[in-house]
């Protein structure tokens, strides 16, 4: 086939830093939303160059590894997941130069970097897609129902309300299973797979460490494209198997990438955004042969509760121990209500939660702001508001839902805009240090409490607390990747050790106590300690050396 190519295939460039064998087993790596994070040229929406001017920071916080949302050529319909060009940098964010430095420079620091990529769809305004014969050759294209075709193929809905079709002027319709402008690939053609494949060696050969596929899940669609049978049909995505998610020949997708990525050096590694109805569907992302992490958005997904935590961290471990893989911990992203807002708790609960996932066994992802402990947004002016699924019928969906941030988990109620608004990073006033032009969503008027200057050297601040944190975690042999044994403890409290250590959790509203455990490491909240016994706060987890 011919190749759409922006830009030459670079060389080929060297694997980032070592971390010793299989690093991405208990790797902690920090989502970049490179819209939000740093504005180098004063325009007001972040760019590659503000995130190369900010690796040291994250170096010093203590991540392994990068993680980058899209900065792809696009039309920006749905933050930069709608790709014109999967092979350039749009303009919004900087240049293909911009991508290799920072990619230099990151591997300098020590930290390996993950990009998206978005194989399920492109945008509407991708080549492909702008030539009528070719469309119909590379995404999902039928014929309507009804006398005249007038009717969709079928009821399937688009994660972002209303019909996932769209009727073109020849009369036939195509599926997008997102906004209209981000139509679906069709995954049976062979071409699709080879030019994804070349577009993987692209980046692979600029020297990225690895790939976050966006809807891993999706791409492979139910033979006959069959009728669901029901509404609201993106509440039931994660609960069970759907026609257009899921399906078991996405396997064989990720199966081809594998192979592609043990290509190359320095182990590269592939990334599930997958949804799937249980923890044991979710394993199946991270066999042997298939990609190296899968997000546990279970635990994502779980409210505080000792009990509820509990089945989930062992149905999560069960499920990826039998296929030999880790388990891929998660507690907020650029798709859902950030955890100090959603656990219902505040700051307290979140930092809680943050300690406890830095326990488990295996690798964590961090959303950029969190370490903050940056609340949602939720009082934003709908004029700002720029989620394509706010104006696709989530403004409905969610009201009323908003301001205790605990549902619409999924991300996709149309308020993913309150966890993506630009860091704070220095001064008393907006934009805080995040760009000298302001910022493309608006900064709440309190937020010079949260930033990085206001923080830094505080002991009792939270980005204190996950600095200290990710550095126990770097050094305490017992922590990372391997095993952990449940101690008994009173009800609402959660114990369980790992080599050398435990950790405890008090998941209720009031103080309990304990008979010492051992020496005090790290605790999110204060906590007393008094002639064998200790006093752990509600709402709190505590690191004990044992």
């Amino acid at each position: 086939m011919t190749q759409e190519l922006t830009s030459p295939s670079p060389a080929p460039q060297a694997a980032g830093p070592s971390r010793g064998p299989r690093w991405w087993r208990d790797a902690v790596i920090y989502q970049v939303y490179v819209r939000s994070f740093a504005d180098s040229d004063g325009d007001g929406v972040g760019d590659l160059r503000g995130v190369r001017e900010r690796l040291p920071y994250l170096r010093d916080l203590g991540v392994d590894a990068v993680w980058l949302t899209p900065f792809y050529a696009s039309p920006q319909a749905d933050g930069g997941y709608d790709v014109a060009d999967y092979r350039a940098v749009d303009p919004l964010f900087g240049s293909l130069q911009d991508a290799g430095d920072l990619i230099g420079a990151a591997h300098a620091l020590g930290l390996r970097v993950i990009v998206d990529i978005v194989p399920n769809h492109t945008s509407d305004r991708h080549p492909w897609f702008r030539d009528p014969e070719l469309a119909r050759q590379r995404y999902v294209f039928r014929t309507g129902k009804g006398e005249r075709g007038e009717l969709p193929p079928n009821d399937w809905e688009s994660v972002f309300g209303g019909p996932a079709w769209t009727r073109t002027e020849r009369g036939d319709w195509y599926l997008h299973l997102f906004a209209p402008e981000q139509p679906d690939l069709d995954w049976d053609r062979p071409e699709v797979h080879e030019e994804f494949a070349a577009i993987m060696r692209f980046w692979l050969d600029l020297g990225v460490d690895g790939f976050r596929i966006d809807v891993a899940h999706g791409m492979v669609k139910a033979p006959g494209l069959p009728d669901i049978g029901r509404g609201e049909q993106a509440r039931l995505i994660g609960s069970q198997v759907l026609p257009f998610f899921d399906q078991d020949g996405v396997h064989a997708i990720h199966r081809t990438w594998r192979r592609l990525l043990d290509d190359y050096p320095g182990e590269r590694i592939g990334v599930a955004e997958a949804w799937a109805p249980s923890v044991e569907r979710l394993a199946l992302y991270v066999r042997p042969d298939e990609l190296h992490q899968a997000f546990n958005f279970q635990f994502l997904n779980t409210g505080w509760d000792a009990g509820a935590l509990r089945q989930v961290i062992d149905a999560s471990l069960t499920a990826t121990a039998s296929v030999g893989a880790p388990t891929t911990w998660v507690l907020s992203n650029h798709d859902v209500v950030r955890h100090t807002t959603r656990l219902g708790g505040g700051l307290a609960r979140a930092r809680a939660a943050t300690l406890l996932m830095l326990a488990l066994p295996g690798s964590a992802y961090l959303y950029q702001g969190e370490e903050l402990g940056l609340p949602e947004v939720t009082d934003l002016p709908d004029d700002v508001r720029q989620d394509p699924a706010f104006f696709r019928g989530g403004r409905a969906a969610g009201d009323g839902q908003e301001a205790d941030g605990r549902s619409g988990a999924s991300g996709q109620d149309g308020f993913r805009d309150g966890c993506r608004v630009p860091l704070p990073w220095s001064g008393e006033r907006p934009p805080y240090g995040f760009g000298h032009g302001g910022s493309w969503l608006p900064q709440p008027a309190d937020w010079h409490r949260f930033s990085v200057a206001a923080q830094t050297g505080d002991p009792s601040s939270t980005l204190e607390l996950y600095r200290t944190a990710l550095d126990l975690r770097r050094r305490l042999p017992g922590l990372g990747d391997g095993e952990m044994s449940w101690r008994p403890a009173p009800e609402g409290v959660l114990a369980f050790t790992r080599a050398g250590m435990l950790c405890t959790v008090n998941t209720l509203g009031r103080d309990a106590e304990l008979p010492l455990p051992g020496e005090l490491l790290l605790s999110s909240a204060p906590v007393a300690v008094d002639d064998g016994s200790a006093v752990v706060p509600g709402d709190s987890c505590t690191w004990w050396a044992i």
